[in-house]
């Protein structure tokens, strides 16, 4: 692919990588993230997945609902995994083969960092994809560390979640890897050119961080979820953008909003039922955020 040429829904490949029928919830934004993300991989690629949201979609051998072998690993050694398979395949002749670690927000930023910390610091030849959907899902929505301020979750049942999200591609940036981005489940091209990129990317450590809308963890009806993928990015609350070698750069919707008036954040929110606890004060807090971190955008 021309790394200048974007992906079309035209130009998109017809190949399917995923089996009819998955046990997603209806309306998940992660069946649009996978399904897109192993269209740009291909059947040479072998996956590790910790247990997630994930490991329910795509089922269990010998009823699985995608083509590639998968290993199924435990929550703390996804990258650590994935590092091992990278070793069988070189050892054995298959090195041309991805290496794809897939993981929700908790197994990444939580409970898995310290493995995928130390696959960035070694510059472990694997593909690393988070998709975030900002709470522990599968197990009934308990708050993570993505998981934004003031939003309820069965453990922050009360005033919502007191801490900010936390940046976890920013922390993977700070390792100096090659290739880390951002993308959205309602942008799904601009999340097919990021992933084919980082798979034409061979050597090191690559990342693509996704965000993933949930409609039984967020609150809202399935038919939304892209609607509100949308907002997401068209407030500047989630940003597109790729990290190529130190170089960062505004990608796709969020490129072509520079310089111009971004949706209140406050239209995102009441589309949730997980916000319905917040107060005026924290609203105003994390629009002050937003409006300064696009300040610096266009500085």
């Amino acid at each position: 692919m021309d790394k200048d040429k974007k992906t079309t829904i035209l130009s998109l490949t017809d190949e399917e990588i995923m089996n009819p029928g998955n046990r997603a919830c209806s309306g998940c934004g992660l069946g649009i993230v996978y399904r897109t993300a192993l269209k740009a991989l291909g059947k040479e690629t072998v996956l590790a997945v910790p247990p997630s949201c994930l490991t329910v979609l795509q089922g269990l051998y010998p009823v699985a609902s995608t083509k590639l072998p998968c290993v199924n690993v435990t929550f703390a050694s996804t990258a650590a995994a994935a590092t091992g398979v990278r070793a069988a395949l070189r050892a054995t002749g298959r090195d041309h083969l991805n290496v794809v670690a897939f993981a929700g927000d908790g197994g990444t930023g939580d409970i898995g960092i310290q493995a995928l910390s130390g696959a960035c610091e070694r510059g472990e030849d694997i593909i690393y994809i988070c998709y975030d959907n900002e709470a522990y899902m599968n197990t009934g929505v308990q708050r993570s560390g993505t998981t934004p301020k003031g939003v309820m979750t069965t453990t922050t049942p009360i005033k919502g979640k007191l801490q900010h999200k936390k940046d976890v591609p920013s922390i993977i940036a700070a390792h100096g890897i090659d290739y880390v981005a951002t993308a959205s489940a309602a942008y799904p091209l601009d999340l097919y050119d990021k992933v084919k990129k980082a798979a034409s990317m061979k050597g090191g450590t690559r990342y693509i961080h996704v965000h993933t809308p949930c409609p039984s963890g967020w609150g809202f009806p399935t038919r939304n979820t892209v609607k509100i993928g949308k907002l997401g990015v068209t407030t500047g609350l989630f940003d597109l953008y790729e990290i190529v070698k130190g170089e960062f750069s505004l990608t796709g919707e969020s490129a072509k909003r520079v310089g111009k008036e971004r949706t209140p954040v406050t239209e995102y929110f009441e589309t949730q039922r997980r916000f319905g606890s917040l107060s005026q004060e924290v609203i105003e807090e994390m629009q002050g955020m937003i409006d300064a971190k696009w300040a610096n955008y266009t500085a």
